[in-house]
């Protein structure tokens, strides 16, 4: 049987965009809040995710940094051997998890609960051990990977890097930053 690779393309690009489309309706007033305490913190917010969430976390912690969100990722792993100590008390932290219970990055949350950091999450589980660890949840669950074994994260790293611009978006409208701060940024 042969597949023809632009059908399979098609399918992607179909099953990724149905996923992205129903985040919307996962959206609640948490998504508000969290973009509320970036916007009056203090210090700088730390992404932190490991394996595919951790790719996507660089992404995203670049993107918010070039557009007016000072912003760094943080591997949770490195965390753990001494890295922690570049996450200050003023600073908000933003942790992401498909499945809420990534060992690497619940070890970060009792550290951050005894410094009184600010948290966010993002998981498919409002219910997730992260989740009820921290402050604000944004949910990022898809009911389909694009995967055909549904096993490799694909439409679920994609709702990731969309909530991620979503949060830098939101912060760039209200923050008014505008092509000349963009240039400051990008010489």
């Amino acid at each position: 049987m042969t597949h023809s690779s632009l059908k399979i393309a098609k399918e992607v690009f179909d099953i990724e965009a149905a996923q992205i489309k129903n985040l919307s309706t996962l959206l609640t007033e948490d998504f508000e809040r969290a973009v509320q305490i970036i916007l009056s913190g203090e210090g700088k917010l730390i992404v932190s995710g490991m394996g595919k969430s951790g790719i996507v976390g660089k992404k995203i912690a670049a993107t918010l940094s070039s557009t007016g969100t000072p912003s760094f990722f943080l591997h949770p792993g490195e965390a753990g051997h001494g890295d922690i100590g570049m996450i200050e008390k003023e600073d908000i932290v933003l942790l992401i998890s498909n499945s809420g219970e990534t060992d690497e990055v619940l070890k970060l949350i009792p550290f951050l609960i005894s410094q009184g950091n600010k948290t966010i999450s993002m998981s498919r589980s409002p219910k997730s051990t992260l989740a009820d660890n921290t402050h604000h949840h944004l949910n990022i669950a898809v009911e389909k990977e694009a995967c055909p074994l549904q096993l490799a994260p694909t439409s679920s790293t994609t709702a990731t890097m969309v909530m991620g611009d979503a949060l830098a978006v939101a912060l760039m409208r209200h923050r008014g930053f505008e092509d000349q701060n963009f240039a400051k940024f990008h010489p």
